[in-house]
């Protein structure tokens, strides 16, 4: 690992809204000053000091999605997950800088979020660009995947949404049926966005990747579920 990502990992540490899971086969929650905080069934009221509804990103990377969405939502609040803390180092950044209270960061395996989150905890998800596995041994790990679904029913609370954007279309049919299968109700499938004019205030948010994604001239898929 080099000197700078390392730098960054040390500083991400330091944030008072990061929370971080250091040791994936002892799973716990450390805070800034390195203590382990238990807060499940009980993070808006413990980490934003509220009883406002909670909407998280699932690898969220810098939380351009996570940021954007709290700047447009300020009575709501918003927790980015990642496992790569040197791209939360750079959330955290962006978030100190703009004096956002209303989000907060957890570095965490996406798999071990009911470690630490109650059942129907969360309000509403969304999933990113995330990676697209394109390797059929490894359509396991696709976050639309069934084991990652029924975290997520278990998570969210019933009627709760779950937003799902990419460019990789052979990942947006699988999880359209995936999420059929697995007995979410499809509110919304739509298939190149920009092309056809679907975007709206929410779903025309950029992350860093979508902006790299529209310059290669690709097209980008959303989908919203509702969780029964």
């Amino acid at each position: 690992m080099g000197k700078a990502k390392m730098k960054k990992l040390r500083e991400v540490s330091g944030f008072s809204f990061v929370y971080e899971n250091k040791n994936f086969l002892a799973p716990a929650l450390n805070d800034f000053e390195g203590n382990v905080i238990d807060w499940k069934g009980a993070w808006a009221e413990k980490a934003f000091k509220n009883k406002q509804a909670i909407t998280m990103e699932l690898a969220c990377g810098k939380g351009d999605y996570t940021i954007a969405l709290a700047e447009r939502f300020p009575e709501r609040n918003f927790i980015g997950v990642d496992i790569k803390g040197d791209r939360l180092w750079r959330g955290a950044l962006t978030v100190q800088s703009k004096g956002l209270s209303n989000v907060i960061f957890v570095r965490t395996k996406i798999e071990q979020l009911d470690l630490f989150f109650a059942p129907h905890e969360i309000d509403e998800i969304w999933i990113t660009f995330p990676d697209p596995f394109p390797k059929k041994p490894d359509t396991k790990r696709r976050l639309s995947a069934p084991s990652f679904l029924s975290l997520y029913k278990k998570l969210i609370k019933e009627n709760g949404l779950i937003h799902f954007k990419t460019d990789a279309l052979d990942l947006f049919d699988y999880t359209e049926g995936s999420m059929k299968e697995a007995g979410f109700e499809l509110l919304t499938v739509q298939r190149d966005i920009y092309g056809n004019h679907l975007e709206d205030e929410i779903t025309s948010i950029k992350t860093y990747y979508e902006l790299m994604h529209l310059a290669d001239e690709r097209t980008i898929n959303y989908l919203k579920a509702i969780v029964k």
